[in-house]
């Protein structure tokens, strides 16, 4: 049935047809009727991370609610938590339209939105309208025109703002499409922007995770370094990973990938290095980084294979957009299984 509404949809602008669908998920007889229709928990899938306990193990991936609307809905549908933003301290348009592109062949996105969001301040009035809720992350970041050696400023910003209305922190410096974004995680700035957070964060009545959200696309070198500095400045976990700039091996006409150009790639073809990369950083670690993996989580089979490589949360986002809502009931039936299985 899904695959029938996907080919309705599909035949719409990307954005547009999500601006679209998430006004629809706002309808009070919507929510009531996915809760109904895709609502699945069980005990044994309750999974504890940084101190938080959670009801189940699969997320929305950061961009999908960017300015934190429909963590009910998300509920509803049987997220376990949600994970909202990139939020940012003012308000920003993001990238020229259209900035979103489908690789139906390969099962994937790439986008360049840049950071599109209403402002810290408007996100956090609409985190405060829930009372009973799931777990929420605050994915935080930088405005575009501020330079990289002022962007602490703008995630202390951030973290302040949120730090009543979420359960965890997200740094986020790892987004493609803000310029200059990623040479924050090279070791010099990555490791004091993340000090400067945890100074903020060890000043507070209670303590939140700060994870960081790391890119595919760093070598192992790199990722050692990065295992160095959260070891160093002990924040609480990583997530990996963000989207990727590479086109390598994909099934969708080179020329059309070309002519859509720059932007995040997500989706089926980030599957393996994501789960390359979680298996690094847990071996490298020995397994003592808390790792939440997304990147190509498509099926069920793909959310095990991460958390054999070492994630003990996993997040969807592309893979829910191809096989819809009732892919999060599936992966969480199939890890039931699993999890009785491997006792």
């Amino acid at each position: 049935m899904y695959n029938i509404i996907r080919n309705f949809l599909f035949i719409f602008d990307p954005e547009s047809i999500h601006n679209i669908i998430c006004k629809i998920l706002r309808m009070s007889i919507v929510k009531n009727f996915i809760n109904m229709l895709y609502r699945f928990e069980h005990p044994a899938l309750e999974t504890e991370f940084c101190g938080l306990r959670f009801t189940n193990p699969i997320g929305l991936a950061a961009g999908f609610d960017k300015n934190g609307e429909l963590v009910d809905q998300m509920q509803a549908l049987g997220f376990g938590f949600v994970e909202i933003g990139t939020v940012t301290p003012l308000a920003q348009e993001g990238n020229q339209k259209p900035r979103l592109f489908r690789l139906v062949k390969d099962q994937a996105l790439i986008n360049r939105l840049g950071f599109n969001n209403y402002g810290v301040k408007a996100v956090k009035k609409n985190l405060l309208k829930y009372k009973k809720r799931i777990i929420i992350g605050g994915n935080i970041g930088k405005n575009k025109d501020t330079p990289n050696e002022e962007a602490w400023k703008d995630y202390e910003i951030c973290f302040e703002e949120l730090y009543d209305v979420v359960d965890y922190f997200v740094v986020n410096v790892s987004s493609p499409n803000t310029p200059n974004l990623r040479k924050l995680q090279e070791k010099e700035p990555l490791g004091k922007l993340l000090r400067h957070l945890q100074s903020l964060n060890s000043k507070k009545p209670t303590k939140k995770p700060i994870l960081l959200k790391i890119a595919p696309d760093l070598s192992n070198t790199q990722l050692d370094e990065i295992i160095e500095i959260i070891m160093d400045v002990g924040i609480d976990g990583l997530v990996a990973t963000n989207t990727t700039v590479s086109r390598d091996n994909l099934q969708t006409d080179e020329h059309l990938v070309k002519e859509i150009g720059e932007g995040g790639l997500s989706g089926k073809p980030l599957n393996k290095r994501s789960t390359e990369i979680i298996r690094h950083i847990a071996e490298r670690s020995k397994r003592a980084i808390p790792i939440i993996g997304v990147g190509g989580v498509n099926s069920p089979a793909d959310a095990w294979e991460k958390i054999e490589a070492g994630a003990t949360l996993l997040q969807v986002y592309t893979g829910f957009i191809y096989e819809g809502p009732g892919l999060i009931k599936k992966i969480k039936k199939y890890l039931l299984e699993s999890y009785r299985f491997n006792q």
